[in-house]
């Protein structure tokens, strides 16, 4: 298994460079940094007194790695998770909070092992991710994945300006989508046509 900081670096990736898009509710971002993050943090990178636009704009590729590691995998206790949980629940949190963990606990009470979904990684979670990693453990991490894919598609039924995110403009898959199945293995991967198929009410 890679590093956790192999792991960000790949986020940091994955997540590209300097956006503000108007319609994603995390504000000017950077490496997958928001600007919400880096106020709470207060990273001041231009000292101007104030955290804006050009501070997330300053914000190089390291300290986001440094984040991610910090405030994305070892404050919420990511790594009490079975390993094969880890990639997918620490992508997921950087990419969309606490409701990694609460996606998780979801699934882990579907599967028969219940715990409350209240999006911290207590005991009670910890157990019963360790407990269906046992029963399942060639299944865990692709249930989990398509949990994921469910909830992005989820947010997308619900809000439509967060549509783009999951489908592309031609109708294809978002980068949502296709940044979830990157953890699913590739016979749980929906077709073009499945995909279109669970967009067709978005037009």
């Amino acid at each position: 298994m890679k590093s956790i900081r192999q792991q960000a670096e790949e986020i940091v990736a994955r997540e590209g460079g300097f956006v503000d898009d108007p319609d994603d509710p995390g504000g000017a971002t950077n490496h997958g940094v928001t600007i919400h993050t880096m106020r709470r943090l207060g990273l001041d990178l231009t000292r101007d007194g104030t955290v804006d636009a050009a501070d997330v704009r300053a914000l190089t590729r390291g300290q986001a790695v440094d984040i991610f590691v910090d405030r994305y995998f070892t404050r919420p206790g990511l790594g009490g998770l079975p390993d094969l949980l880890q990639p997918s629940l620490f992508d997921m949190q950087v990419n969309a909070g606490a409701n990694a963990i609460t996606i998780l606990q979801k699934l882990l009470a579907r599967m028969g092992f219940p715990c409350r979904a209240d999006g911290v990684l207590g005991p009670e979670t910890l157990a019963a991710a360790a407990q269906a990693a046992k029963a399942a453990p060639d299944h865990l991490a692709d249930a989990y994945g398509i949990a994921r894919r469910n909830f992005y598609y989820a947010l997308g039924d619900a809000r439509p300006a967060s549509r783009k995110f999951a489908r592309r403009r031609d109708g294809g898959k978002g980068g949502w989508i296709t940044r979830a199945e990157e953890f699913i293995s590739p016979r749980y991967h929906l077709t073009e046509v499945q995909h279109r198929e669970r967009v067709k009410a978005w037009a």
